[in-house]
């Protein structure tokens, strides 16, 4: 498709767009996140060990000499310099010394801050040195991370990592160990292994770092920590005292002192992007719009500047994302939308900052993402339906709304965290060509403007924490074909906060929030009926559906409970009114509901004769809607351990009893679920060999005979230091015994509220690969791909109607009530719901489907001067979709071979420049 053309933008919205960006810019500059990782990155866990060790400290002095970045440390600068006291390890003993000794010494000067340590190896020919592309994560490797909590807040830090063949890793470190991989930073290191084991030598630019302008009395002092992983002993040592049962992360690290009064430097960066997009795919000569291949190419950049006080500005103009990664293909048969996590970078990086709703809770129902970016520049909201209108033969549409622009300020200035984040896109237009033959434009998605603001402070050295946000979003509606479809104004605004105490063994946290829609009384009404809401529930007493709203309200409310240590667990209770809303600028499934999540567990990193760690908890949930029905009850029991010998293994079963359904008639009657129960396992081999891998089988079985299963696999392998090929199969089969197909109006149907709530069985079968290959033939030369093939067979009988309100009872159509024929030719079901009776028929089309979809792509980047990166790109996607119902996977998979693809080619430029 060619290039869309962009409409003149009416003078009132472009008011709206720039004026509320520049309001938010104005307030901010006056005024001024937790799940674990693996164990192979140095991040925070929620454990405590019964106390925290003393801290290290460690003095940097000023560079007196040059330095060359070669991984000798052999200048006189560098001999001047104070060792790091000795290091600890964190696992597999815990405060026991290193096998290994390290020796760490810091430098400085106005520019920059230099890192140099020396890794001792009895055994340097045995040191893992896996190849990989930069922010590689999960490779074989040992690890050196230096981390620096430049603010010295306790909670925050920028970490600095590389391996022994040079591979970077930049990350950001937020709320005391939530980890940020998007963070990048151009900085300096080289690596040597030698015959005493490895170095790495850092130059870190301070303009790289955040602090604030004005140093202390008695001059700075940062947090610090230096942490080294040995790959083939799975080993970790900390300068600073730290297990993975500490209570914290950043606020267990050391001291680095003798920084004087550093400056604050100059915070600079532009970089501009040149693109050209072919593609092609297939299209039909007769269509006027079509074109074998549309060339589409582009130009924009991003800049950061630091402002005063730790604070960062950056911006976008027309950015472009076409590197990133494709989603994955799924078949959603739920009423709910799919959830694709954010990938582009610029909405990535800095995001904990807007991170509302988190509460530290190792089990919780529910739940909301409060600022969903993946709103911003999705795909046009009319584009989807022009193809089901009569009157139009054929179609242009964008892919995607424009991003006209975008700016975020985020940092900590003192105690205060802030984040500013204002994005416009623009108004799109299809090009069409009418049943009669006129040419002609029609809106697609109006202009609109997204707005963000955060605001915490920490108190008690960050052991607590109070915050607030709010989010929303304006479109320009001043096209009356909007009106009907899309909100005016929506968002929301809450509080949240967070309390530790006992040396942050025990944290209780929450948050309040409360939405507002306003729109036409056709969205409005809309989104009452809509599967998150479902207000036309005929035996909801407490619900009131009203045609002739035009705005709706609801709110959120959640505290948690959280103890850390050897001994863990947490109590969450949370609330989501009916008309709770956030989905124009956030993402949530259903509302209404209040619940009660408990877990508690035992958890022990300290190696034994046979056993490295294990962790074992149990957890339970009930769940209400606002009318007091049970919507939800479950119970279930985990257990994972890793031998000496580095497998892994785990279990899980689960049982849920009897509860009703206020979502399976799809906002008809309550039903009744039967009782189910549920298991797992999953084993992990040794990840220090050249292959290795994990598996994972699951199984449910419910009283009415449904079940499902799920096996997948991933299987690592590195044939070479350079290459690494990932294959993850997964086969799942699904038997439901209610699976929702239509509502049928007929007020024959007194049973029922006056309709028919049509179900059948249904038998699904999927198989998908995800296949990556990384190649990298240098640290800043890399070639990666992705690829997933996937099928899905999907078979529908037994159609039935529900039968009874507050029971899973059905009646079989042509068994138990009425007659059903079918019409082959036709492929449609004609349903006589009484037989002879007075009930109208109806019909519906056959649901059953084959579908196939392959996706991939494949990324050669090039960072040819720091900062600065070539992209070469490919991207691929076949889909077809054939009624069969039954599942070959010979069949199937070669079937989507022979489909005619859809191919984008991109070339990218990227060009730092920094101040």
């Amino acid at each position: 498709m060619p290039l869309p053309r962009p409409r003149a933008a009416s003078a009132a919205a472009l008011r709206l767009a720039l004026g509320a960006a520049v309001l938010g810019a104005t307030a901010l500059g006056a005024t001024v996140l937790a799940a674990q990782p693996p164990t192979t990155e140095p991040a925070g866990a929620a454990g405590s060990g019964g106390g925290r060790a003393a801290a290290a400290s460690l003095q940097a002095v000023p560079r007196s000499g040059s330095i060359v970045l070669d991984g000798r440390l052999d200048e006189e600068a560098w001999q001047n310099a104070p060792p790091s006291p000795p290091f600890t390890q964190s696992y597999p003993n815990p405060g026991q010394p290193p096998t290994d000794s390290i020796d760490v010494r810091v430098l400085y000067d106005d520019a920059a801050i230099y890192v140099g340590a020396r890794m001792y190896d009895a055994h340097p020919d045995s040191i893992a040195a896996q190849l990989a592309r930069r922010d590689a994560s999960g490779i074989y490797s040992d690890w050196l991370h230096v981390i620096i909590d430049s603010y010295h807040d306790r909670r925050t830090a920028f970490r600095f990592s590389v391996n022994p063949r040079g591979v970077q890793k930049d990350v950001y470190t937020s709320n005391d160990g939530n980890e940020d991989l998007n963070w990048d930073a151009v900085w300096e290191v080289a690596t040597r292994v030698d015959s005493l084991g490895w170095v790495a030598e850092y130059r870190i630019p301070l303009s790289q770092l955040r602090y604030g302008s004005d140093a202390p009395a008695g001059g700075r002092v940062w947090g610090f920590q230096v942490m080294r992983d040995v790959a083939r002993r799975n080993e970790r040592d900390s300068f600073s005292p730290w297990t993975p049962q500490s209570p914290g992360f950043v606020s267990s690290f050391g001291l680095l002192t003798g920084l004087g009064d550093l400056p604050s430097p100059r915070r600079l960066e532009v970089l501009p992007y040149v693109s050209a997009k072919a593609t092609r795919e297939p299209g039909s000569s007769a269509d006027p719009f079509y074109h074998d291949t549309d060339l589409q190419p582009s130009i924009g950049g991003d800049v950061r500047y630091g402002l005063p006080g730790g604070l960062t500005l950056t911006g976008t103009i027309n950015p472009d994302f076409g590197q990133v990664e494709v989603d994955p293909a799924v078949v959603n048969l739920s009423a709910f939308e799919t959830f694709f996590p954010e990938k582009r970078p610029f909405f990535l990086e800095g995001s904990d900052v807007f991170d509302f709703g988190s509460v530290r809770a190792n089990a919780r129902y529910g739940g909301a993402t409060f600022l969903y970016s993946r709103r911003i520049g999705r795909a046009p909201t009319r584009a989807g339906a022009l193809g089901f209108d009569p009157d139009i033969a054929y179609y242009d549409a964008p892919d995607q709304t424009r991003i006209l622009g975008a700016a975020k300020i985020t940092g900590k200035h003192g105690p205060w965290t802030v984040g500013l984040l204002n994005a416009v896109t623009a108004e799109e237009t299809a090009d069409i060509l009418t049943a009669d033959g006129v040419r002609d434009e029609t809106p697609v998605e109006p202009l609109a403007d997204y707005l963000a603001g955060r605001l915490r402070r920490d108190l008690r050295n960050g052991q607590t924490v109070l915050g607030a946000m709010v989010a929303g979003t304006v479109r320009d509606m001043g096209d009356d074909v909007f009106d009907p479809l899309l909100s005016r104004r929506a968002g929301f605004g809450g509080v949240d906060f967070e309390h530790a105490w006992h040396d942050r063994e025990w944290f209780v946290s929450g948050y309040a929030a409360a939405s507002r829609v306003d729109a036409s009384e056709a969205v409005i009404e809309g989104l009452q009926r809509n599967s998150a809401h479902y207000y036309q529930r005929p035996d909801a007493d407490y619900l009131d559906l009203d045609p002739a709203r035009t705005s709706l309200t609801g709110h959120m409310v959640e505290l948690a409970l959280e103890k850390n240590g050897t001994w863990w667990g947490s109590l969450d209770a949370v609330e989501s009114s009916p008309g709770f809303e956030i989905n124009d600028v956030g993402f949530h499934g259903r509302v209404d509901y209040r619940a009660l999540s408990g877990l508690f567990g035992y958890q022990n990193y300290q190696a034994g004769r046979h056993v490295r760690q294990r962790n074992y908890f149990v957890y339970g949930t009930s769940a209400w809607n606002f009318g007091g029905t049970s919507i939800y009850q479950g119970v279930s029991a985990n257990a994972n351990v890793t031998l000496n010998n580095f497998w892994s293994f785990g279990a899980s079963a689960g049982v849920n009893p009897r509860y009703s359904s206020d979502r399976l008639t799809r906002g008809g009657p309550l039903a009744e679920l039967p009782a189910s129960w549920r298991g797992s396992v999953n084993v992990g081999t040794d990840s220090r060999k050249v292959v290795y891998g994990s598996a994972f089988l699951s199984y449910s079985h419910d009283e009415s005979g449904a079940s499902s299963t799920s096996l997948s696999l991933d299987v690592q392998a590195r044939p070479s230091s350079s290459l690494n090929v990932s294959l993850g199969p997964t086969l799942s089969t699904q038997n439901s015994t209610s699976q929702y197909l239509r509502t049928v109006t007929d007020p024959l149907a007194t049973a029922t509220y006056g309709a028919r709530y049509v179900f059948g069985d249904l038998h699904q079968t999927t198989l998908s690969l995800d296949t990556r290959i990384e190649w990298t033939l240098t640290p800043t030369l890399s070639l990666q791909t992705y690829v997933q093939p996937f099928v899905s067979a999907v078979r529908y009988e037994r159609f039935k109607e529900f039968a009874a309100p507050r029971t899973y009872d059905f009646a079989v159509y042509g068994t138990d009530r009425g007659t059903i024929a079918y019409d082959a030719e036709a492929r449609r079901y004609t349903v006589d719901p009484d037989g002879a009776g007075a009930a109208p028929s109806f019909t519906f089309g056959n649901p059953t489907f084959n579908s196939r979809s392959l996706r991939g792509n494949a990324v050669l980047r090039w960072q040819y001067r720091p900062g600065s990166a070539l992209f070469l790109v490919w991207q691929q996607q076949r889909n077809d979709s054939e009624a069969i119902g039954d599942f070959d996977a010979g069949r199937d998979v070669g079937a989507i071979f022979r489909t005619v693809p859809r191919n984008v080619f991109l070339v990218k430029v990227t060009y730092w420049f920094g101040a």
